[in-house]
């Protein structure tokens, strides 16, 4: 079985992940900041040692700042619906996932300006379109680092910088690059910073999270649920607290202390040498897919453009039986139709049949890439 659907979910996970969450639950199985006994405590200290970790490797302001959610998704949804107001303006581009636009959608119809900048049939983005539709008065730019179905960059520094000369916010949704690129708030002019834990961070599904920045007052955004945080319990009102404010309910400790155990087991082999693998793949499945005759690629040539996510289609053959052949045959097992992001497929073209997507990860290799290739090959003939 070759796997290459890393964009969706990473896997298999590391051993110390699945042993940090085995930990938890038998040896730190109580219910972290609701009671003072030493269970209780001892499941706390995972789960503060994460928001470090996370502080750290984002380069984020201060751990309190890391609020945990159960994905990237929700996240999103925290910002958009915690910040945005009827009659504020956010600007957006065209090639985000459902996860950004569906928010902002049903935000458009309570009174949200929603703008989306056009982006090029390759999904980049020109920093001038977007400067030209963040005019003074803009609440909120949006953006993903990096498309989930071409792997396409954005220039995130340089959106960021745009933000801040019309003195907007600006929220990156990382949900395809943390656990892959470098990312520093505070030198990407980042506000908030949507992240999950589940892909490139080789955590467990239903963790992630938003880190807020610097120039973001809490007070400003709403939480997304109310309820019980273990803190102000004489209080019923939401507390102001951080990160209290934003993390009602019991939490996913385990799942959180896999996160942790993610993140170190990415910090111990480097970012640098995580990006230099994924280029090197990246090569080989361009070259490779675009020597097929009737292979059609999607998104940029160069590498470095890009994540290891490379999208095709192969001519007079429909999406899902490529894909169907790929896994039954091959054992290559890939995402196909439209990813959870039709504006995207729209500026590519490939609206409503939507693409093949190969994605390689952390444990793919230069073999894998190969047989795959020799896969499309055979089933393109």
């Amino acid at each position: 079985m070759i796997y290459l659907d890393h964009a969706a979910t990473s896997w298999p996970k590391p051993p110390e992940v699945l042993a940090a969450m085995t930990d938890f639950l038998v040896h730190s199985g109580g219910s972290p900041g609701r009671s003072a006994h030493r269970l209780s405590l001892q499941a706390a200290r995972p789960l503060y040692a994460a928001r470090e970790s996370i502080a750290a490797f984002l380069h984020a302001p201060h751990p309190l700042r890391v609020l945990f959610a159960a994905n990237a998704t929700q996240a999103l949804n925290l910002a958009l619906y915690g910040l945005l107001r009827p009659g504020d303006r956010v600007v957006t581009t065209a090639m985000e996932h459902n996860a950004v636009m569906r928010p902002l959608r049903d935000l458009e119809r309570q009174g949200v300006q929603v703008v989306v900048v056009p982006c090029a049939p390759d999904g980049s983005l020109d920093p001038e379109d977007m400067r030209r539709a963040a005019v003074p008065g803009t609440r909120l730019l949006v953006a993903n680092h990096a498309s989930n179905v071409t792997g396409t960059l954005l220039p995130i520094a340089e959106l960021g910088a745009i933000a801040r000369e019309v003195d907007a916010l600006f929220l990156v949704d990382s949900a395809q690059t943390a656990g892959l690129m470098p990312l520093d708030m505070d030198g990407m002019a980042i506000d908030l910073l949507a992240f999950t834990g589940h892909k490139a961070l080789l955590g467990p599904p239903g963790t992630g999270g938003l880190v807020l920045g610097t120039r973001l007052d809490p007070a400003q955004l709403r939480p997304l649920i109310r309820g019980g945080t273990g803190s102000r319990s004489e209080q019923e009102e939401q507390p102001e607290d951080l990160p209290d404010k934003f993390e009602s309910g019991t939490p996913n400790g385990a799942g959180i202390a896999g996160l942790m155990a993610g993140v170190q087991t990415v910090q111990h082999r480097g970012l640098e040498t995580i990006r230099a693998h994924e280029i090197r793949l990246t090569t080989l499945l361009i070259e490779g897919l675009q020597a097929i005759p009737g292979v059609r690629l999607y998104g940029p040539r160069d590498p470095r453009a890009r994540t290891s996510t490379v999208s095709f289609t192969v001519d007079t053959l429909r999406v899902s039986e490529v894909a169907w052949r790929l896994d039954e045959a091959y054992g290559v097992l890939c995402r196909v139709g439209l990813h959870c992001a039709p504006a995207a497929h729209r500026t590519l073209g490939t609206f409503p049949e939507g693409t093949v997507r190969f994605a390689a990860g952390f444990t793919t290799t230069e073999e894998e890439i190969a047989s795959a290739i020799r896969a499309v090959r055979e089933i393109a003939r």
